[in-house]
């Protein structure tokens, strides 16, 4: 599907839309419909089972979207989070430079400063797209979105443009709430706000986005990892120095490539969550390294999680993991006055930071990109059971008075122990097709075997399979543990924990 059709089924089907639409719409917002939240809370949930629950010295904690101005002014943020914009010097629209080329076909670098830019337009005699005017010289844009607290406005202060800033701000006084002990990590999910100059794509650039990160606080002198369990699984990498992909085991881009063994261990994890537990096709799943300008100047290794979206025109970013050295504490350190580092036995440590981060929209829209498939005169959402809005479906198969009320009463059983839905409108094909096209799992028919005595099926009910239209049947005595064994998430199972 192109980026329309995907909007267009996510309008349809309760999934997500652009938000004030009844007033014509606003670019790069974005409100979630009642199915779009029941999978984007299904997403985040798993998320936080597999890389938050699976280790005890991890923490979920939640931030304040509003920051004061001097954290942001330490952090760097404040002078350093800017986008370069080109403006029209006949009708004032502004226009993401690197955004602006691309859409014309031009090529350039990542990290292109304004002068390399501004050479790009002039060398390929580019026009304002919307009224043919010349375009001014490019500069930096500060993304970030500001504001002033109290009656004066005396006291400004920002949306957070990322939600990693909540981590580092609680480091301290968690750190020193829980066990003093390193490794420790810090998990938020939560909104962040950008003032996106060209907002595009559906759900890949947005203003609001939901960031799931977890900051990891470590000593890289005395960090290890469980290297034996990750060596021989092979990843997708596209290694900033030879720019093609390979596929290359951990152990092989420990030896051969320089990564330190804890970022290698987690590369291993992030694969293991999109194709074992996602389930992303391993040949549209890649790591890409950025170097050069293109990489943060904090970062001692940065690698984008790529996933092929279909929609958006290839191989894009839905999240990345980041080895940031001491930065963050450090600066922090400077900004507060206040010495952020801890004693590691009888030494003193500024501690490293490891971040994974994943943007939980463009996940969202990549589960749809990737699993929606037509299936003969039907279409079909392929998600893993667990990530599916509903547990199951329970339809009555006719309106027999009989049919009807054991599966109301079956229904109102299971919805207090599972998120169930029920339809009883139309053929049951055609219940079927509807349930098939937002991800549940399992259709429950109740039929009229299910309530006639004499029958040797009395009490079970056909359980139809989503992705293959398999039946069978099941008592109902035995649909809970049928639903649970079939639905949940086991993150110790999908990786076995790590540490």
């Amino acid at each position: 599907m192109n980026i329309d059709e995907i909007l267009a089924f996510a309008k349809s089907r309760g999934m997500f839309w652009q938000s004030a639409e009844i007033y014509g719409s606003a670019a790069g917002l974005y409100d979630y419909g009642h199915i779009g939240t029941l999978i984007k809370r299904r997403f985040e949930d798993v998320w936080i089972s597999y890389f938050v629950d699976t280790n005890d010295s991890y923490h979920l904690i939640e931030g304040s979207n509003m920051l004061p101005e001097r954290p942001l002014v330490a952090s760097g943020h404040a002078a350093r989070f800017n986008d370069i914009i080109i403006g029209c010097s006949k009708c004032g629209t502004y226009y993401r430079a690197d955004v602006l080329l691309a859409d014309l076909g031009v090529t350039v670098s990542e990290g292109a400063t304004p002068e390399e830019l501004d050479k790009a337009v002039e060398q390929n005699a580019i026009k304002c797209p919307k009224c043919k005017g010349a375009l001014l010289k490019s500069k930096p844009f500060n993304m970030m979105l500001d504001l002033y607290l109290g009656p004066e406005k005396s006291d400004k202060g920002y949306l957070r443009p990322e939600t990693a800033q909540s981590s580092y701000l609680n480091f301290y006084r968690e750190f020193n709430i829980l066990r003093k002990t390193l490794p420790f990590g810090l998990a938020i999910i939560g909104r962040a706000y950008r003032n996106e100059i060209s907002p595009r794509q559906g759900l890949y650039r947005m203003r609001e986005l939901t960031q799931a990160e977890l900051q990891i606080f470590f000593d890289p002198q005395t960090w290890k990892v469980d290297m034996d369990k990750v060596k021989d699984r092979k990843i997708n990498v596209v290694t900033y120095s030879r720019k093609t992909m390979e596929n290359k085991t951990i152990a092989e881009l420990v030896r051969d490539d320089g990564i330190p063994d804890f970022y290698a261990f987690h590369l291993a994890m992030i694969d293991a969550f999109y194709r074992d537990v996602i389930g992303v096709p391993a040949d549209r799943l890649r790591f890409l390294e950025k170097g050069g300008d293109e990489k943060a100047f904090y970062n001692k290794v940065h690698m984008d999680i790529e996933v092929n979206v279909e929609s958006w025109g290839g191989f894009r970013e839905v999240g990345g993991l980041h080895y940031r050295g001491d930065y963050d504490l450090t600066s922090h350190s400077k900004g507060s006055m206040q010495d952020l580092s801890v004693n590691v036995g009888d030494r003193k440590v500024m501690p490293n930071v490891l971040e994974l981060s994943f943007g939980v929209d463009r996940n969202i829209w990549m589960l749809i990109d990737v699993f929606y498939r037509k299936d003969g005169d039907r279409s079909v959402l392929s998600l893993a059971p667990y990530l599916a809005p509903y547990k199951a479906a329970v339809f009555p198969l006719q309106k027999d008075e009989k049919i009807m009320g054991e599966a109301k009463s079956l229904f109102s059983e299971l919805r207090q122990r599972f998120r169930m839905c029920t339809d009883e409108s139309g053929s049951i094909g055609r219940r079927y097709a509807r349930v098939d096209e937002i991800g549940v799992p399992f259709g429950i028919t109740v039929d009229f075997d299910t309530v006639t005595e004499s029958s040797p099926n009395y009490k079970t009910v056909t359980v139809r399979y989503r992705d293959d239209k398999r039946q069978a049947r099941v008592h109902i005595d035995e649909l809970a543990q049928f639903i649970d064994s079939n639905t949940r998430f086991n993150p110790f199972k999908a990786f076995g924990g790590f540490a």
